[in-house]
């Protein structure tokens, strides 16, 4: 392995309210320097901008508005962002996007350049969630995870689930690496009963979803959940964090239906978004292509058990933490309150165990191997 190395590190997709990607790069950024390597991420952005960060220098390039999406930008102007990485001079690449940035696969091969692509999502998945059919989705994904395999000298998959699309065509470079979870900001001592109060009033069972609200991560399902419950005699509230295209619409949906449903939008305050998820007695993670879900993982190092989607990587990781449900609004009703008939002391106590599992200092570790480099120290104990 390598000592020191300038890590640069490309991302679509990210903005100041995206989530999960987001929290990820952070960490990894922050992993990277804190192994003694020189983590660069560059990201699209409205203005140009290069500042360093706790995760290492980032650099914001504009890039255009991918409209429908609900604010999320991406690299365009391939000249530029040439420019720039020849500038940077890399010793090791990670690209977090599988289709406009491929190209950069090719260019870190004609440099010698070892060059990692990172799979955040199921390709035939995201295809299904919008409605393409089953066969058409697979040959669809089947082409470009090729492309992708053979531009990248290794494609990273945080779970058995996302490198499932990758040993169906039998790529020989593919690296299983999780992700982590913050345990020491996501705890169940963050639980709080005035906030509580203030955002399910005197409901018997508060629920909360974190997630972006968009298409393939059928936010729709919780308020189809909500709906269920009630009319089942369960005193639910619904609390939802989370930007997306498709809020003006839940909104109305939950006004017109009479559900008591609280729309947070984008919850910057890590400790605030802790007290959220450590306060709800159940979290929903309804989306289906889900390839870790870290907002899951996250509610569960809260204290707090999980419904997630039975198509997604989830029920792999939550163990006894939680369930899953088929996509539908009487599955997850059903799911909820199989979880609340568990005594709390309990269903607590078996969420933190199972969140404990996935600390950032291994994920950190099993990042940095992909990319042949020195791994993170970590002090005898840090480890969980």
């Amino acid at each position: 392995m390598s000592a020191s190395l300038r890590i640069v590190r490309l991302a679509n997709f990210v903005t100041p309210v995206s989530g999960g990607l987001r929290t990820a790069l952070r960490h990894l950024g922050a992993g990277y320097l804190d192994a003694g390597h020189d983590p660069v991420l560059v990201v699209p952005g409205e203005r140009y901008s290069d500042e360093p960060t706790d995760q290492g220098r980032v650099i914001t390039v504009p890039g255009p508005l991918v409209a429908g999406t609900g604010g999320y930008r991406v690299l365009t102007n391939r000249t530029r962002l040439e420019r720039l990485l020849e500038g940077l001079d890399p010793d090791r690449l990670e690209v977090s996007d599988r289709t406009t940035l491929r190209w950069t696969g090719q260019w870190a091969r004609r440099r010698r350049i070892p060059a990692v692509m990172v799979s955040h999502e199921s390709v035939d998945g995201v295809l299904r969630t919008w409605g393409v059919p089953t066969a058409l989705a697979q040959n669809a994904a089947d082409r470009l995870n090729r492309r992708s395999a053979h531009a990248y000298s290794r494609i990273v998959c945080t779970t058995g689930w996302a490198a499932a699309e990758f040993e169906r065509i039998g790529a020989r470079n593919l690296v299983r690496a999780p992700l982590g979870v913050d345990l020491d900001r996501c705890d169940p001592a963050f639980r709080d009963d005035a906030l509580r109060a203030r955002y399910a009033g005197s409901a018997q069972v508060m629920l909360a979803m974190c997630s972006r609200l968009s298409q393939e991560k059928r936010p729709g399902r919780a308020l189809d959940a909500l709906a269920h419950l009630r009319r089942r005699g369960v005193d639910a509230a619904l609390v939802v964090v989370g930007e997306g295209p498709l809020r003006p619409r839940l909104e109305e949906r939950a006004r017109t239906a009479g559900l008591p449903v609280t729309f947070l939008g984008h919850v910057a305050d890590r400790d605030r978004l802790s007290a959220i998820q450590a306060t709800a007695d159940v979290v929903l993670a309804p989306g289906p292509v889900e390839t870790f879900g870290l907002a899951a993982i996250e509610a569960m190092a809260c204290g707090t058990p999980v419904v997630v989607s039975a198509l997604s990587a989830l029920p792999d990781l939550i163990g006894p933490a939680g369930t899953a449900a088929t996509d539908d609004g009487p599955a997850f009703a059903e799911a909820v309150q199989y979880l609340l008939a568990r005594p709390e002391q309990i269903r607590r106590a078996v969420a933190r165990a199972q969140a404990e599992r996935y600390g950032w200092p291994a994920a950190v570790n099993a990042f940095l191997t992909a990319h042949d480099a020195l791994p993170r120290v970590t002090a005898p104990g840090s480890a969980r």
